[in-house]
């Protein structure tokens, strides 16, 4: 027997032997009682010992009640053969107990009487009077197997909902950054080749190195949805290395993120896009470049990020071109990630000049 399966089943005997040591008591308290109302003050420990053991049957046969409901349900898919099966159960296990308890009424006489009656007598007297008792205990041990293995079934249902849940999320975020990646290779080689046609070959080296270092960085946090703010940062330094090389002097970019937010939990590659946005539809566009601010900071009991450019503002159809595209991207994951607990949202910076707003639940690493 394997180690979990072992430990299920001491469990299991452990909940029978004190369901049936508490139904003993209360039974062998009820007797006591009688007992006195009779006027007998001697003998209680001998009849409660007595009855306490006479439930002793009960307690050995509820495996097997357990086993019978479970093959021979009663309310679903219940048959004529399972109804007899539970019937017989029922009985062989009356006759079983009673005779147990004639037997040590016989042997123990708890109730002190001068003249015991005989072991016929005793056995049927109790049948009578205990038949009751009988087919009540019998459909409590059903009723509570079907409780407890309904409440399992539920337990299991939701733990494999789940366990759904996370791998779709995981699948979707995964098919989320592969549409990501190639967008950024196609700008990247396209930067590349426009430094080689300007002659700038130390710089194309250079923004081949560092896009080589950038995608190697990606391919080993690729299986982690969540990464560190001080990872994500450093991750956005690299492609920040990379387009500096590209863009020279027309090119400033801060980041100002607090030292104490940097253990917070967020998105892989969020930055990133961002910055790229910026960049392509903000400091690209003009031929003085611009500047692009990175910022972080708590609000509210949240984590909130920000990407500032001073570039002129998206166009009307902004949502149906690349711009559009990357945040909606973006959207999707913080979605599949925090639900509403997440949001994104652009709004234009004064007169020139827009910004793109993340904010995210404090998760700390």
């Amino acid at each position: 027997m394997t180690g979990p399966v072992a430990g299920a089943s001491a469990i299991r005997g452990r909940w029978i032997a004190a369901f049936w040591c508490a139904a003993a008591l209360f039974e062998a308290s009820q007797s006591i009682f009688m007992l006195h109302s009779e006027g007998k003050h001697q003998g209680e420990l001998r009849l409660l010992a007595t009855e306490f053991v006479t439930w002793l049957p009960w307690a050995l046969a509820t495996p097997l009640v357990i086993g019978l409901a479970r093959r021979y349900p009663i309310l679903r898919g219940g048959t004529a053969r399972g109804a007899a099966t539970h019937l017989f159960a029922l009985v062989a296990i009356s006759l079983t107990a009673e005779a147990w308890s004639a037997a040590l009424q016989m042997l123990f006489n708890p109730w002190g009487h001068r003249r015991p009656p005989t072991f016929w007598d005793t056995w049927t007297t109790t049948l009578i009077y205990q038949a009751l008792n009988c087919l009540a205990a019998y459909a409590l041990i059903l009723t509570i197997t079907y409780l407890v293995d309904s409440r399992d079934r539920l337990t299991r249902q939701a733990t494999e909902a789940a366990r759904l849940n996370e791998e779709l999320s995981k699948a979707q975020l995964a098919a989320l950054r592969r549409q990501m990646e190639p967008h950024f290779m196609f700008n990247a080689l396209n930067s590349i080749a426009g430094l080689v046609r300007d002659n700038r070959n130390d710089a194309a080296v250079s923004m081949v190195v560092g896009l080589s270092e950038f995608l190697r960085r990606a391919t080993e946090d690729s299986h982690r949805p969540q990464v560190t703010l001080a990872e994500e940062v450093e991750y956005l330094q690299r492609y920040i290395d990379i387009q500096k090389v590209r863009f020279g002097e027309r090119l400033g970019i801060s980041v100002d993120v607090p030292p104490d937010l940097l253990d917070v939990q967020v998105p892989s590659l969020l930055l990133q896009p961002l910055v790229e946005n910026a960049i392509k539809h903000g400091v690209a566009k003009r031929v003085a470049g611009g500047a692009v601010r990175v910022a972080g900071a708590r609000r509210e009991g949240a984590l909130c990020l920000s990407v500032y450019n001073d570039g002129p503002g998206f166009p009307p159809d902004w949502e149906t071109n690349g711009a559009g595209i990357g945040l909606a991207n973006l959207r999707r994951r913080l979605q599949i990630l925090h639900g509403e607990a997440a949001d994104l949202s652009m709004t234009r910076a004064g007169e020139r000049g827009v910004e793109v707003r993340v904010t995210l639940p404090l998760a700390e690493a």
